[in-house]
């Protein structure tokens, strides 16, 4: 579990900036203890490189566009469930 902490570690921004040390230690700590948070930032990870690969393309079909859009809003959404997680422990 902690490799999937690592791996967002970067990714996620809270309030627009990085995070702190004691957002990270309450991050990591919720990733152990807490399944539904646990599970929203894999599904976010899964999100998050399905857009890289998508948008490394040297052209995007119509196709490819809306798929991105439709990324983004699900990858909004997962980051928009952790943050409510994180407001309950802060």
């Amino acid at each position: 579990m902690f490799g999937i902490y690592n791996q967002l570690k970067y990714q996620f921004f809270i309030g627009g900036s990085e995070m702190t040390t004691k957002e990270e230690e309450l991050v990591e700590r919720l990733v152990k203890e807490n399944e539904d948070f646990l599970k929203a930032k894999q599904v976010h990870m899964q999100l998050a490189k399905q857009l890289e690969d998508l948008e490394k393309k040297p052209f995007l079909s119509p196709q490819d566009e809306m798929e991105i859009k439709i990324l983004k809003k699900k990858k909004l959404v997962y980051k928009d469930q952790m943050e409510k997680i994180l407001n309950q422990y802060r």
